[in-house]
Order: structure tokens, then C-alpha cells, then sequence
């Protein structure tokens, strides 16, 4: 990964969460807000939250006396976050590491994590991390992204966007995003970290688009990938844009698109 695959600044968390939640994120934060509030917590600590998906999901199923904690490396993210959520006194936004946790041991009785350990520079000082706030019997619930030929339309993305860029093809939706997809790793990862049992589930869903527009905007302009399209040619983002479209387009279709999804959902537990 690299310095810049963690910065999300500028029109990317607004584009993000119009475009790419509802594109992607919201199947699996309605599953991960089931399973976590299945093991009934009293205190939550959400890390990598972005703008918010699994926060609005999770949040009305909580009981009325419990706490949530909610975090994002990226202050823009967490303050659109903010923003999207309806009023809850049981919810706390807080800027944090995730590799550096600003809480004490044995904390809370749930961590959730969609779609962040992907952006952790040392997943195994994370999963560290995620154990020590957890109290005994605790449960660390993530998602993380399978590999990207599994996930059809960031695939479609990253080939078209090599069409328009061959001598240095923009990689960040292979390289991050879907680039922590082997099971024997995130399982050994967690548990070197200190976690007894680790459950992988993989779990196909459909993404689906009112046109092949939608997709093109979400990745080229809701993502990182926004500024690798831009460092090659800052004056070729919208034709960047348009190009990925009809690459869409004519693989699923001028109408509405639909296209698979597939994830790992983790559980692991202390």
C-alpha cells in the first residue's frame, strides 16, 4: 500500500458515500450490523467507520443503554459520518489510529471493522490493537474485500483505466482495497494477535447501478483512485470517467447494470 492509498480529502468522502456505499457497502453493513448486534454489547468500538454505513445500520439495533464508539483515521470521513447519523447520545466520534487506540485494556465487548484492515500499514499491530481493548469472550467482527477478479465492476474499473494509461495503469483497487483477500493470512494475522477462534465466511452479493455511469463516477471519483488518475493527467479525470462508462457500458448493458460482489466476513474472537 502506499503513503497515499490512506488519504481520503476534498470531494472524495461526499462522492464516497453518494456514490460507492450504496454502489457496494450497504449489503454488507446491513450482514455486519446483524451479526454484531446478535452478541448483544454493551460497549462498541467501531474502527476504519469512513462515512458511516455500518454506524447507521448498527446503531438502532443497540440496546438503549449501550455505548459506540466511532472512529476513522480521516477526519473528513468521520465528520460526514457525523453529519449522515441521526441524533444518539449512545454514540461517541473520536479521530483515531486503529494501530494506536486511545482507550483502555479490556474496554469494550465488540470491535467492528468494514473494509478498513485492507488500509492498515501493519494489519498484524491493528488485530494487537482490536484484542487488547476487547474484554475476555469479546468478539472482533470485520470484512475485508476478495480479490478483485471476484468483484466484477472494480474489475471492469481497473482494465479500462489501463486502456487510457498503458505505460503506468493505475493499481490502487487491486493493490489496496482488494489486495487482502488470502484467508490462511488473515487468519494466521489474527491469530498471532492473540485471537483463540477465527471464522471466514465469503460472501457473494449483487451490486447494482441505475447505469454504467453510476459504477464509472463511484470508483474514478468516490475512491482513491480519483488521485491516480489525476497524478498521471489532472486534466483527464472526466474523460477518465466517461471512458470507464461505456467499458461498462458495453460489457452489462446502457440501462441499469448489476454485477458480483464478494467479500470475507471475519469473526474472531477473544
Amino acid at each position: 500500500m502506499l503513503e497515499t492509498d490512506k488519504v481520503f480529502s476534498g470531494s472524495v468522502p461526499e462522492n464516497y458515500d453518494r456514490y460507492m456505499v450504496p454502489l457496494i457497502f450497504e449489503p454488507y453493513a446491513a450482514d455486519l450490523a446483524g451479526r454484531a448486534a446478535s452478541f448483544s454489547p454493551g460497549a462498541v468500538l467501531e474502527t476504519a467507520a469512513g462515512t458511516g454505513v455500518v454506524t447507521r445500520a448498527l446503531a438502532p439495533r443497540l440496546p438503549s443503554g449501550a455505548s459506540y464508539v466511532v472512529t476513522d483515521l480521516n477526519q473528513p470521513m468521520l465528520d460526514h459520518a457525523a453529519l449522515r447519523q441521526a441524533p444518539d447520545s449512545r454514540i461517541q466520534w473520536r479521530q483515531a489510529d486503529a494501530l494506536a487506540l486511545p482507550f483502555e485494556n479490556a474496554a469494550f465487548d465488540l470491535v467492528c471493522c468494514q473494509f478498513g484492515a485492507m488500509f492498515f500499514p501493519d494489519r498484524p499491530a491493528a488485530y494487537r490493537e482490536a484484542r487488547r481493548v476487547l474484554k475476555s469472550g469479546g468478539c472482533f467482527l470485520l470484512s475485508v474485500w476478495d480479490r478483485i477478479e471476484e468483484n466484477v465492476f472494480a474489475d471492469d474499473v481497473t482494465n479500462a483505466l489501463a486502456k487510457i494509461f498503458p505505460d503506468d495503469p493505475p493499481r490502487f483497487l487491486a493493490r489496496t482495497p482488494h489486495g487482502y483477500h488470502d484467508k490462511d493470512l488473515i487468519r494466521s494475522e489474527l491469530m498471532g494477535a492473540g485471537f483463540s477462534h477465527v471464522l471466514i465466511e465469503t460472501r457473494a452479493e449483487q451490486s447494482r447501478a441505475s447505469s454504467p455511469r453510476i459504477p464509472a463516477v463511484a470508483y474514478c471519483q468516490g475512491t482513491l483512485l480519483r488521485n491516480e488518475i489525476e497524478a498521471r493527467d489532472a486534466t483527464k479525470l472526466d474523460a477518465a470517467t466517461d471512458y470507464v462508462a461505456s467499458w461498462i457500458a458495453e460489457r452489462h448493458g446502457s440501462g441499469e447494470v448489476a454485477a458480483k460482489i464478494q467479500a470475507h466476513v471475519i469473526v474472531a474472537v477473544v
